[in-house]
């Protein structure tokens, strides 16, 4: 009876420890899991490959870091909130010219300043575009050799008597002072011819010229061996102007604009209806590359 009345006794203490220990490690739990009002913190490694993120959450919330290795992307967001900032570094091997600036956008440097277009090989950059309307273009009397026949033979390639010839591109010149160019066409006449009906004849540099309402025209036929380096009027003022002094003039100030690079010598050659042709687009005006009345109004010498 003694022993059955023991054995009973430690059974019972044995129940009472395992139920106090039972219990013990409940209200522990129960501490964990109320935490007392305090954020619970987790980061989290990843593998470094360069970019780091970190996102915040708000009251209560958790926090998650996570760090990679720097490869110069770098981002900020609140989780609960609109995004704060957000900067772009985007160094690489290669350059970059737009650099984003503040929190809203990105400022991109076009200022014309820094801007070259390259629309020619050489290019003369003094050049002087600003037209100014009250400027008289100071003329000069040059020393010319119209005399000399074989100084243009030798430099210059002369052109052919065609009836039938008409300047290319006059057609879609506008304006009633290029009606001149697109009604032109070569006449050929003997000397008497010529002198019955212009009083106003001039030898320049092998070739014939005679005057007719403000300007000069190649006198095809007036003498056989005569030669001329290009079929078109050339416009002068008065007829006190022969047509090698007033492409001399028109020579002499394109050269002084940067436009002319050849000899001064009064024959209107391929070299200066290039000339030409630039200074009258540069003005805005048609491009003819001749000696027309609206370039001579521009030159100041109309």
């Amino acid at each position: 009876m003694r022993i059955i009345l023991t054995v009973t006794c430690c059974l019972g203490i044995a129940s009472l420890a395992v139920a106090n220990q039972n219990n013990n490690q409940n209200n522990n739990n129960q501490y964990k899991k109320k935490g007392g009002g305090n954020a619970q913190q987790q980061q989290v490694m990843a593998p470094q490959t360069g970019k780091k993120f970190k996102t915040t959450a708000g009251a209560g919330g958790n926090v998650q870091n996570f760090q990679q290795q720097n490869t110069g992307t770098q981002f900020k967001h609140n989780k609960f909130g609109a995004q704060t900032n957000t900067t772009a570094n985007l160094n690489s091997s290669k350059s970059n010219k737009f650099k984003a600036t503040g929190q809203t956008g990105g400022q991109l440097n076009t200022s014309a300043a820094n801007t070259t277009f390259n629309k020619t090989k050489n290019v003369n950059m003094n050049k002087n575009l600003t037209v100014n309307k009250n400027f008289k273009f100071q003329k000069k009397q040059f020393n010319l050799q119209t005399n000399n026949k074989q100084y243009v033979i030798n430099k210059y390639k002369t052109v052919n008597f065609n009836q039938n010839y008409k300047i290319a591109g006059a057609n879609k010149w506008h304006g009633s002072k290029y009606s001149v160019f697109v009604n032109y066409h070569p006449q050929w006449h003997d000397t008497w011819w010529w002198n019955w009906h212009h009083p106003h004849v001039v030898f320049i540099y092998g070739g014939w010229y005679y005057w007719d309402n403000s300007y000069w025209y190649p006198a095809w036929g007036y003498a056989p061996d005569s030669v001329y380096y290009v079929d078109a009027p050339i416009y002068a003022s008065s007829p006190a102007e022969d047509p090698a002094q007033v492409v001399a003039n028109v020579q002499s100030a394109l050269q002084e604009q940067g436009y002319y690079q050849g000899d001064i010598d009064g024959v209107l050659g391929p070299q200066t209806r290039a000339a030409l042709a630039e200074y009258q687009s540069a003005q805005g005006i048609e491009p003819t590359g001749l000696v027309d009345e609206p370039t001579l109004e521009t030159l100041g010498m109309a």
